[in-house]
């Protein structure tokens, strides 16, 4: 109850701040950007995978809202109509540029989540960028539509509503895309476990053979190539 309280109380701040912000206030426009800078941020930065990147859409989405304010009516929530315009321009961001092939360990998605799970513990850290990478690299291949959602329901905690609202479509396809997301990535990475353990036992494979005392086995293992 005390929590309803306070979000509601939350929601009436907003609406005054915004009102504020559409009579020309811009120091209400800043509370604002204030409030929800890190939010967009950090939503552009799971999206995009790029802390430069995150910045400049974050920076635009801004931009965007504090032009377009005058027009908005208040029929969706201040913060839902500010994440419908980041989305659309992370999406065009990652359309307009390569997709890439792979997830780079230095990847700032990865940086970020080692910093909070394994603080001063160097091989906690190293085994956590492994996996963490592996699960970035999964996530990186699901469809636009399901990444996005994602991002907002999981890592962002938008309820199921909120993040049909953000999206324009309904709380059952909200369901069913975290559901098949969570498939596919569970999917992506027993393949990927797969692959690894196969890798695994080709190279310990040609090691047994280059060690190996009969000539014909040792011409075989070098003309093989290597594992990867």
């Amino acid at each position: 109850m005390e929590r309803r309280r306070s979000n509601d109380a939350g929601r009436e701040d907003t609406t005054r701040l915004v009102a504020s912000a559409r009579r020309g206030d811009e120091a209400a426009f800043l509370e604002l950007h204030r409030r929800y800078r890190a939010r967009i941020e950090a939503l552009a930065l799971h999206m995009l995978g790029d802390a430069d990147d995150a910045a400049d859409v974050t920076q635009e989405a801004f931009l965007r809202a504090h032009r377009a304010l005058p027009r908005f009516e208040g029929r969706a929530e201040f913060f839902t109509w500010l994440y419908r315009i980041a989305v659309r321009l992370c999406l065009n961001r990652r359309r307009d540029r390569r997709r890439r092939a792979h997830v780079s360990l230095e990847d700032p998605r990865i940086r970020r989540a080692v910093e909070v799970d394994a603080p001063g513990d160097p091989r906690r850290a190293l085994e956590l960028t492994e996996s963490y990478a592996r699960l970035l690299a999964a996530f990186d291949a699901l469809s636009p539509t399901l990444r996005t959602t994602v991002v907002l329901v999981t890592l962002q905690g938008l309820t199921h509503p909120e993040a049909a609202a953000v999206l324009g479509t309904r709380e059952g396809t909200i369901a069913w895309r975290i559901h098949e997301a969570r498939r596919q990535l569970t999917a992506h990475l027993e393949l990927d476990t797969k692959i690894e353990a196969s890798a695994r036992r080709r190279a310990e494979q040609l090691r047994r053979m280059r060690e190996g005392e009969h000539p014909f086995d040792r011409m075989l293992a070098h003309l093989l190539p290597e594992a990867t």
